[in-house]
């Protein structure tokens, strides 16, 4: 039977350490990832006050004049860092499907503690993965609050591969040699209050799925929010819980399962009309992505005779550069 929520799981049994309860956590994960490919997470351990001054700090940077924030703009479209404005990216693109920009503008950030002088960081097949971070001027406080929030992201999304493994009848370290040098990213977005009606077939972000192994969401409770699609092809809405987050899992740990797990499409809708004016919300996002030459292929014990590998093998980094170029162009020329 098709979900018709979002489960919520409390992992703090397997964050203890406890043999039994770490198999209750992962039992109730893969349930979760089977069937719909998002739960929301308590008893996860990032301090409350953390998750706070991130939020904080975001909205500060985004009240900014726009003169300011594009001092910081994106570098490059294959370099995830800086500012991106409002309707600058098209997340259905990444589908190949032709709708409006994006009503949202978002600010990112990678890595924040990269080795210097080490060739893995700075050769050529790192490319951009590795590119410094772009900070503004103000708030002052940002660049450290962030950097913070990052570590704590990379922390529980280690713990969640973890997770993962022991659901997928794995050893419980399987993944970490193929994430300790990973790519992932952190973004805060912004949705404005709209003042105007949107275009036909714009939203707040175009229905899409997620590209690397897990996002971690925290989401604020305003109008026009986050929509997960069941296996009905019903969208369903994501409840803002106070002091959860929102996980769900990308498309390269679909293909490591064979698709067995589903990364499932999800969008983020626009409010309704007589609610437009005062629905502004920002979601701090982090996009957990492997290590760039992590492999990624049909996984032991998820193939089968009548399911053989349905994915040629790649790697985490050639994914995920050819998925961002595609959000970042728009009309005929999409990839």
């Amino acid at each position: 039977m098709s979900l018709k929520s979002v489960p919520m799981i409390d992992v703090s049994p397997f964050l203890s350490g406890d043999p039994a309860g770490k198999l209750a956590v992962a039992r109730q994960i893969g349930d979760a990832c089977r069937d719909i490919g998002f739960l929301t997470i308590v008893g996860h351990g990032v301090p409350d006050a953390l998750i706070q001054a991130t939020y904080d700090t975001a909205k500060a940077f985004f009240d900014l004049p726009e003169e300011e924030k594009n001092k910081v703009a994106r570098p490059a479209p294959d370099q995830v860092r800086g500012y991106s404005p409002l309707m600058g990216e098209g997340l259905s693109y990444s589908l190949d499907e032709a709708t409006p920009p994006d009503l949202k503008e978002s600010f990112s950030i990678g890595p924040v503690d990269v080795p210097a002088g080490d060739p893995y960081f700075t050769g050529a097949e790192a490319g951009p993965h590795f590119a410094p971070n772009v900070w503004p001027a103000e708030p002052a406080a940002m660049r450290e609050i962030w950097s913070d929030y990052f570590r704590a992201m990379e922390q529980l999304s280690a713990q969640l591969m973890r997770m993962f493994a022991v659901a997928l009848g794995l050893p419980e370290h399987f993944f970490d040699d193929k994430i300790d040098r990973h790519i992932s990213m952190f973004r805060a977005l912004n949705y404005p209050d709209q003042a105007e009606p949107p275009q036909p077939g714009q939203l707040r972000a175009g229905a899409h799925s997620d590209y690397g192994s897990l996002t971690i969401v925290r989401q604020e409770d305003a109008p026009g929010g986050l929509q997960v699609q069941n296996e009905d092809g019903e969208w369903l809405d994501v409840k803002p819980t106070p002091g959860a987050l929102v996980v769900n899992i990308g498309d390269l740990m679909m293909q490591w399962t064979n698709d067995l797990w589903r990364s499932t499409m999800h969008r983020v809708v626009n409010p309704p009309r007589d609610k437009a004016l005062g629905s502004r919300r920002i979601s701090l996002v982090f996009f957990h992505q492997p290590n760039y030459d992590a492999m990624v292929e049909c996984l032991e014990g998820c193939a089968r005779d009548d399911l053989p590998p349905k994915y040629a093998p790649v790697s985490s980094g050639d994914h995920l550069r050819s998925k961002f170029v595609k959000q970042t162009t728009f009309g005929a020329g999409v990839e």
